[in-house]
Formats: structure tokens, C-alpha cells, sequence
């Protein structure tokens, strides 16, 4: 397995396309994916409880991104710890709910490049 193969399947999931053939719409709405690819017919979801690990990809961004900014602001700035929480607060709200999509279709892509299941039609 190629990296090249690799940063054009991670690059298909960051755009949110089918990890195997990229034209294919991960998404049909905010929150609702299709059961498979119209394109190429790729199954999304593999089996029940599959995008679990979606939502620790999703969790651990957050949290990372969050008390990242909370020690570089901190240590730039030096706010008040109220002033971090108003702000470190909302954005562990918001943050997970616009990722959601990004981390469900990185889960994807990560999972097609170990194992792709079907034979790849690239």
C-alpha cells in the first residue's frame, strides 16, 4: 500500500467523497449519511455500532485542540481562567458538532485503507 494511495484516501474522507472512488457524497444532509456509495456502492456502514470510533476520533480532536488553546492562549496571553473557560467551554460544544461529519468520514477512510473490504475500484 502506497502513500500515495493513503493521502488520496484520507484527502477523499477530508472532503467528505466515498473513500474508494471519491465521487460518491459521504453525506445527503447535516447529519444523515446514505446506507451506501451511489456511485461505486461501497457499504458505508459495515455493521452495527461501526462508527463508534468515529466519536473517539471526534472526542480526542476536541480535547486536544481545546487544552492546546487553553495553554498557548494561557501562556501568551495569561487571561483569566473564567475569560479560558467562557471561551474553551462553548467551543468543546461546537467544535464536536461540526466535526461530527469530518471525524465519521475520516473513520471511513482510515478503515477502507487497512481493510478495504472489496476489492478497490481505483
Amino acid at each position: 500500500m502506497g502513500v500515495n494511495r493513503v493521502g488520496r484516501v484520507l484527502a477523499r474522507g477530508l472532503k467528505l467523497r466515498c473513500p474508494r472512488c471519491g465521487r460518491g457524497r459521504l453525506f445527503e444532509g447535516p447529519f444523515r449519511m446514505p446506507l451506501r456509495c451511489a456511485q461505486c456502492g461501497l457499504v458505508y456502514e459495515r455493521e452495527q455500532g461501526y462508527f463508534l470510533g468515529a466519536i473517539y476520533v471526534n472526542y480526542g480532536i476536541t480535547v486536544t485542540l481545546a487544552l492546546a488553546g487553553y495553554f498557548a492562549l494561557d501562556a501568551w496571553l495569561a487571561p483569566a481562567v473564567e475569560w479560558q473557560l467562557a471561551l474553551w467551554a462553548p467551543f468543546t460544544v461546537a467544535f464536536p458538532l461540526w466535526f461530527f461529519r469530518y471525524s465519521k468520514a475520516l473513520w471511513l477512510s482510515l478503515d477502507h485503507v487497512v481493510d478495504p473490504g472489496e476489492r478497490d475500484h481505483e
